[in-house]
């Protein structure tokens, strides 16, 4: 996933930052395994007792007397989901942020924020938690597969947070005056095909999010539910890209009259499908999936529109795909879960709203969205305001014209220095001299 996150934001920015952002997302990994490793898979899954809720684990700090496999392979598996949230953020606040600033919001996030929502939903003493010995909440808890809201909303709100206290890149939405422009300046990407190649790597990645949290494929039971999560993450995808992309070109073509197809869009499209589906994979047909798909299609495009139309930069459109697509996934559990498929995950009675399931799972579902969205704002708003204030979160202007790729690395990603005109000519007359006429110098 960490290579997918990488080639997808590279793609994105623009030439000058390429290194910045390829340099974070590397960080994002070793942050995430130390901060993992130290306290945050403790928060997450430190628990004494299952029979027993509690707010925060309190055990296996530093994996300290951790010795038996399953509890490795679990620390394994799971810093993988902490460092793709942390890497959602970086992605947002790219070609602005400085690198101290990078490296506190990484910590906190990777440490504590996230691990506490992992504990709440993963962890059988998490008080959202479908699993443990004690009551569950609203008779079933929150069935939230593979993270759509634990992992893909709470960096996704973070990361909206950010964007909106960060401010907007140079020229974005404003003239060097700081008077709003009557159009927002678009950045193009600097290579389409590194986000596409991130794309399809992302995509691949997910079947080990998706499928590989059903954590075995041992039994009928586990093997039913790995093989119906590959297919409706396929689905899903597949359905989000259309959507995305070809709703688009229609709303294009009526407002402009040009028929155009939007790279950015299908491939964002796809994303923002495979983070819907993720809270649901496991417990929905892959009609349902396809539906999911098909709506966070126009979910991501909704949001990115309506960002832009906010002012909110996003340099990597992570907010639509992961935040908006992620509180759609968790929705529509409430709405889609099937019955059949809810037993043989979770073995509970609740079930989605369209099979006569009542009402009970979907306010189990909103609850999450609300808890996400509280325990982010009460803890990184005033965190990200901190390093607004404290002069550490934005780079001076000349550091971010010139890119953070000169300014921060040591000289740009790419050697585009053209041979020497002198050493060129020399090339033309000797070639003229051995017969090889008609060889004109280049511009250089």
């Amino acid at each position: 996933m960490q290579a997918g996150f990488a080639m997808l934001c590279a793609g994105s920015v623009r030439q000058k930052n390429v290194k910045n952002i390829m340099f974070k997302n590397l960080l994002d990994a070793c942050g995430g395994a130390i901060g993992f490793w130290t306290v945050g898979y403790a928060f997450a899954y430190g628990d004494p007792s299952t029979d027993v809720r509690t707010f925060i684990g309190s055990e296996k700090f530093f994996l300290k007397g951790v010795t038996d496999s399953a509890t490795l392979i679990s620390w394994f598996f799971q810093f993988a989901f902490a460092a793709t949230a942390a890497t959602i953020v970086a992605g947002t606040v790219a070609e602005r942020c400085k690198m101290q600033a990078y490296l506190c919001y990484s910590l906190m996030l990777t440490g504590f924020v996230y691990p506490v929502v992992v504990h709440s939903v993963w962890s059988s003493a998490g008080f959202l938690s479908a699993f443990g010995d004690g009551p569950l909440f609203l008779g079933s808890g929150v069935y939230d597969f593979a993270g759509s809201g634990v992992v893909h909303m709470t960096g996704g709100y973070t990361a909206l947070i950010a964007a909106k206290i960060l401010g907007p890149r140079i020229g974005r939405f404003y003239d060097s005056d700081g008077n709003p422009l009557d159009e927002p300046v678009s950045f193009p990407p600097h290579s389409v095909a590194l986000q596409i190649l991130g794309t399809f790597i992302l995509w691949f990645g997910w079947y080990g999010f998706n499928p590989g949290s059903a954590l075995a494929i041992t039994n009928a039971g586990y093997a039913d539910i790995a093989s119906l999560c590959a297919v409706t993450t396929t689905i899903a995808a597949a359905a989000g890209c259309v959507t995305s992309c070809f709703t688009d070109m229609l709303l294009n073509r009526l407002a402009t009259g040009e028929v155009e197809y939007d790279v950015g869009m299908a491939m964002n499209g796809a994303l923002g499908g495979l983070v819907g589906i993720t809270a649901g994979c496991s417990i929905m047909t892959p009609g349902l999936a396809c539906v999911v798909g098909i709506i966070a299609g126009w979910v991501y495009l909704g949001f990115s529109k309506a960002l832009v139309k906010m002012r909110i930069d996003d340099a990597v459109d992570a907010v639509p795909v992961h935040f908006a697509c992620g509180f759609w996934g968790v929705f529509a559990n409430g709405l889609f879960a099937h019955p059949d498929l809810v037993a043989n995950c979770y073995g509970h009675p609740n079930y989605g709203l369209i099979y006569g399931g009542g009402a009970k799972l979907l306010g189990a579902q909103c609850t999450l969205l609300a808890w996400v969205i509280g325990w982010v704002s009460a803890l990184m708003i005033p965190f990200f305001i901190l390093l607004k204030v404290s002069g550490m979160f934005r780079v001076d202007q000349l550091e971010e014209e010139v890119g953070l790729d000169i300014s921060h690395h040591k000289g740009a990603a790419y050697d585009l220095a053209h041979a020497k005109k002198e050493d060129v000519e020399e090339l033309v007359a000797q070639r003229s001299q051995h017969g090889k006429g008609g060889v004109s110098a280049p511009d250089v």
